[in-house]
């Protein structure tokens, strides 16, 4: 595969940062990852942060840990001081704050993150539940390098392509964001430092790297999940719930044997319960190799009920599933929210 078609047709300077404080105050540049132990032990499902033109000097980002016996810790921090983007080399590689750091290593290829704070302790259940003790903290640190191991997954919503674009088309285009979002899934090795100990380990996951201006006001849920296994087939999708005219935001890719298919999802498991294991997320993908189906269980969750802010009145859940394609097996990434008035309905 040729370098554009490996950028999804993005140039090499969009997976730089920002180098100052955007023009417009709803601009934003956001980095995150979901990193999965490779044997489903523990995960980082969503450490992530949002740099926003009104509110540059503090880049927010938030931290979750998920470990297979239930236990989640998470920190969310909105005044930690926003690092310099510049690197050591003289060019805008770095999106930091904090305790949060993402390093540009080579443009869609490789990156790095590295994580030093004191995170809620809780449990996947205590937090559907709302039972938190949001007083029990304890260390953690961990460094991963992620190896870019399939193509960029781009949604490019710049001016030119929202001008061939329908109203809905770009009402939906606004919730993933007015500019650029692209996507790419990776193996990894990194170390972690919790409970006083050291543990070396190897990872699968996904970063998403963005900078676009984001309305959120029609938002109305969604389901959003990928993997890569170890023949390195791969596959990922978002969708939105169908709107009030039947139009939807539904689109997607299965990458197999080196060839990129561009996908829709038929089958779709919308968050509709808090449930800490995570309950049956199997999903089906409409391409050109006809249906792919993708068995799923849940794990390795996290919950946000009824956050404030951007998704108030939301349910999200952010966690992992043990995926199985024609006999192999990989953990990878769930990320679904729907209104709470439709939680257990």
């Amino acid at each position: 595969m040729d370098e554009a078609a490996w950028r999804g047709g993005l140039a090499e300077h969009y997976d730089y940062m920002l180098t100052e404080k955007p023009e417009d105050p709803n601009m934003r540049e956001s980095a995150s990852v979901w990193i999965f132990e490779e044997n489903g032990e523990f995960a980082f499902p969503r450490n992530g942060l949002e740099a926003i033109g009104s509110v540059w000097e503090n880049h927010r980002y938030d931290c979750n840990f998920a470990f297979a016996d239930g236990r989640a810790l998470f920190e969310s921090k909105f005044d930690g001081a926003s690092h310099s983007p510049i690197g050591p080399d003289g060019r805008a590689t770095i999106l930091g704050s904090g305790g949060l750091q993402f390093e540009c290593v080579e443009p869609y290829k490789r990156w790095k993150v590295r994580y030093e704070g004191t995170p809620i302790d809780t449990t996947s259940a205590d937090i559907a539940a709302g039972t938190v003790d949001r007083e029990r903290t304890t260390p953690l640190r961990y460094e991963v390098d992620l190896t870019m191991v399939a193509p960029a997954w781009v949604q490019d919503n710049t001016p030119e392509a929202l001008a061939r674009m329908s109203e809905r088309e770009r009402t939906d285009a606004g919730l993933m964001g007015f500019g650029y979002r692209m996507e790419q899934l990776f193996r990894g090795e990194g170390t972690l430092w919790l409970d006083g100990k050291e543990r070396k380990f190897k990872a699968v996951g996904n970063r998403i790297h963005r900078q676009s201006v984001r309305p959120l006001e029609a938002f109305r849920g969604h389901c959003w999940q990928a993997a890569v296994f170890p023949d390195g087939r791969a596959f990922g999708y978002i969708a939105y719930p169908p709107a009030e005219d039947g139009s939807t935001y539904n689109e997607g890719y299965v990458y197999q044997d080196g060839k990129w298919y561009p996908a829709t999802a038929t089958t779709i498991p919308w968050l509709s319960d808090l449930d800490p294991t995570g309950g049956n997320t199997s999903l089906e993908l409409q391409s050109e190799l006809g249906i792919t189906r993708i068995e799923g269980a849940g794990c390795l969750n996290t919950f946000k009920v009824g956050s404030e802010g951007e998704l108030a009145g939301f349910a999200l859940n952010q966690g992992g599933t043990k995926y199985t394609w024609d006999g192999q097996t990989a953990y990878g990434m769930i990320e679904r929210s729907t209104w709470l008035n439709k939680v257990g309905s």
